[in-house]
């Protein structure tokens, strides 16, 4: 789910951690939902918003940019966070280590996180006989990962299991979903603006 609140003047903005003032408005994260609602620059968003608070609303153009760049904020700290604990290591080698369990009392996986721009060769080549075991994200590019892990670049890292990997897995779904609407949100068909007003319901902040 994304939220949403409405703001002074009736400018909607993004809310991705659920934690600003206000009247809150909560977007489904399905697929097609998130389609539709990216359809001729979120006209059927606003109109959905609007009856859902009885006013009149503004969309900035830029919402969903901005709520990507925010999700992807949120998944760099919560990357750093698990670094910091000692929760995840990157490269090749020491990753997989995590990953097979090599090392003596290491807990099975909880998560993989892969470089977006890795090589899919690559990325199969790390799995192994863990692919479809474990689950797999691919939230940003190797240069930003490696950021994070004081490399130049990082295609491979793994987080023990735990509430910070249950975390990251989360957002990373978040963001792939906004992301996947956004390459065919211009050709959302008209015919489904009419089912935003049911995707979207009010919440009480």
């Amino acid at each position: 789910m994304f939220r949403f609140v409405v703001g002074p003047g009736g400018v909607v903005v993004a809310d991705p951690r659920a934690t600003l003032p206000g009247r809150g408005i909560w977007l489904s994260a399905v697929g097609d939902v998130l389609e539709t609602a990216r359809a001729r620059n979120g006209a059927a968003l606003a109109r959905a918003i609007s009856r859902a608070v009885a006013a009149p609303v503004t969309l900035p153009p830029d919402l969903f940019v901005v709520l990507e760049a925010a999700l992807a904020r949120r998944v760099t700290e919560l990357l750093g966070l698990a670094r910091r604990a000692g929760q995840a290591v990157s490269g090749f080698e020491k990753a997989r280590e995590w990953l097979s369990g090599d090392r003596a009392g290491m807990a099975r996986a909880g998560l993989v996180v892969q470089a977006s721009d890795g090589s899919a060769e690559e990325r199969a080549r790390f799995l192994g006989g863990a692919a479809g075991k474990v689950t797999v994200v691919t939230p940003l590019p190797a240069a930003r990962l490696g950021q994070i892990f004081g490399r130049v670049r990082a295609v491979h890292v793994v987080l023990s299991p735990g509430r910070l990997a249950e975390a990251l897995a989360d957002e990373c779904a978040r963001l792939a979903a906004l992301r996947a609407s956004a390459t065919i949100a211009g050709v959302a068909a008209d015919a489904a603006g009419a089912q935003m007003t049911d995707s979207v319901k009010q919440a009480g902040a």
